[in-house]
């Protein structure tokens, strides 16, 4: 779950993102970053699912392309409202997706974000 969604995130904000990585990536998060990271994980999937329907219904490329910049431009004041930038977002993510004692350990901060008002 954690890696599909995550992985369409990416997408979403670079669709070269896999292309550039650099064999340095991060590998030590703190907890404080894990958290902001969290926050901002949580805040880009509610606008991904918000706008993942008017996407799958774009009656025609031009309109998915707008819909799609759209959501990203939010996707990205979200990750920026946290302190992040585009490139250390997607460098954590990409940190957690490769380790599986971290993803479980953000998967369960993702949870538990998810469920504060």
């Amino acid at each position: 779950m954690f890696t599909l969604a995550a992985g369409l995130i990416a997408l979403l904000f670079n669709p070269e993102a896999r292309a550039q990585e650099s064999p340095a990536q991060k590998t030590n998060i703190s907890d404080e970053e894990l958290k902001v990271f969290v926050k901002a994980y949580v805040q880009v999937d509610k606008i991904r699912l918000a706008y993942e329907p008017s996407l799958r219904n774009a009656q025609s490329s031009e309109q998915a392309q707008n819909i799609q910049q759209e959501a990203t431009g939010k996707m990205e004041k979200a990750v920026e409202e946290q302190g992040l930038t585009r490139e250390s977002y997607a460098s954590i993510l990409t940190t957690v997706n490769s380790d599986a004692d971290l993803r479980g350990k953000t998967i369960k901060l993702i949870e538990e974000e998810k469920k504060k008002p």
